[in-house]
């Protein structure tokens, strides 16, 4: 969602779920363009303001590789949704997830540069490694990349649970 005033990311709130979750959804419209990641690093930086600054970084991280995939292979709109939930018990839990309006054009059939040549092709490797959870799914009439990370009180920096 865009706040069409003020062209910046518009926040839809909710509190005091069932669950003992207090959750923060941000939801923007990202340019078709080189300047999706930047747009989109800021946008999740908007959503996660008081967050640990590891989280921040891979959050933005993550973020801006997603929406450099969307807008390098996918087709518009281009939209970014950012959950944030904070459990009573402790700990943070943000889902990201990046859309796109798909993918017209089949995966190239040569054998791409070996990854230590390739001067793109990392992105994903780069998701993998910092989410705890994540997926790609897509189609021709729409693309999704998800992630979801967590820190706090049930999830260690290390990865360990």
């Amino acid at each position: 969602m865009l706040d069409h005033g003020t062209a910046r990311p518009a926040r839809v709130s909710a509190s005091g779920h069932a669950d003992g979750t207090d959750a923060t959804t941000l939801i923007t419209d990202l340019p078709y363009g080189p300047k999706a990641a930047q747009v989109a690093r800021e946008a999740v930086a908007v959503a996660l303001h008081d967050a640990e600054a590891d989280l921040l970084d891979d959050a933005r991280l993550i973020t801006s590789e997603l929406a450099t995939n969307a807008f390098a292979s996918g087709r518009p709109p281009l939209v970014l949704c950012v959950d944030r939930r904070s459990r009573t018990a402790g700990g943070l839990e943000v889902e990201i997830t990046v859309t796109d309006g798909g993918c017209s054009n089949p995966a190239p059939s040569s054998t791409p540069a070996s990854e230590e040549e390739a001067e793109s092709g990392r992105g994903l490797v780069i998701v993998e490694a910092l989410a705890d959870a994540w997926s790609l799914t897509t189609g021709t009439h729409g693309t999704r990349a998800w992630c979801r990370l967590r820190r706090g009180s049930d999830h260690s920096p290390d990865g360990t649970h």
